[in-house]
């Protein structure tokens, strides 16, 4: 009986066929891995800081905000207690200073939603790396036309890119009245759709996009390159 089989010539188109959908197809899963993974660490980062702000206010026995932590940097002091640290930066640059046997956090690079790069002017009021890899950054501005207090929070790390807003740093504001909201909801400085649009090649584009991110079902799907 003849026993049949594939030709090489069979086999290597079957071969380039599966290449093809393999590159097609595995770009596309990689990056709902990733999308999916920032996600939970946005809704964990979330989590986190609303119990810290509200276990801060209860044991400081006064509403979370701007006006009552005065000076800059006032405020951060009280709020990394409420964390376990591997790594506290005070006033200054995490990216400057040594981590663990003087391994070098190296630079952010920070960059916008859009892909330019950002300054640290929204991010310099006091810096902490907590043991499971959230990197916080506060904005702690108590004057009477700026009475900001925002909590910045990258997600999954220093290390770990993008390492652009909007994608896995992610903005808060403490309200006037001690509430924790999500940056681009009700009320927060930088609610207009402008904070958080493809179109917008601005420093601070993504800044608004943690309402969204919160909300919107496929928010992490829709990223820009």
């Amino acid at each position: 009986m003849d026993k049949k089989a594939f030709t090489l010539a069979e086999v290597l188109i079957t071969l380039g066929i599966i290449g093809v959908v393999s590159a097609m197809t595995l770009p596309a899963l990689v990056n709902q891995t990733r999308g999916k993974e920032l996600e939970t660490g946005l809704k964990k980062a979330y989590s986190v800081i609303q119990n810290a702000v509200n276990q801060m206010s209860y044991d400081e026995g006064q509403v979370v905000n701007a006006a009552n932590y005065g000076d800059t940097g006032n405020f951060m002091e009280v709020f990394k207690k409420y964390f376990k640290l591997s790594k506290d930066c005070g006033k200054s640059s995490c990216e400057s200073q040594e981590i663990l046997e003087n391994e070098q956090l190296g630079s952010i690079n920070y960059k916008s939603y859009t892909n330019i790069p950002i300054g640290t002017g929204l991010l310099d009021d006091g810096q902490t790396v907590t043991i499971d890899g959230m990197f916080f950054m506060i904005e702690n501005n108590p004057q009477s036309d700026k009475n900001w207090l925002f909590i910045s929070v990258d997600v999954n790390g220093i290390h770990k890119k993008p390492n652009r807003w909007g994608h896995d740093l992610f903005t808060f504001q403490i309200l006037d009245n001690g509430k924790l909201a999500p940056m681009g909801a009700q009320d927060t400085v930088y609610r207009d759709d402008k904070y958080c649009s493809n179109r917008e090649k601005s420093n601070i584009s993504g800044i608004g996009c943690t309402y969204k991110a919160l909300t919107e079902k496929d928010y992490f799907k829709n990223l820009p390159k």
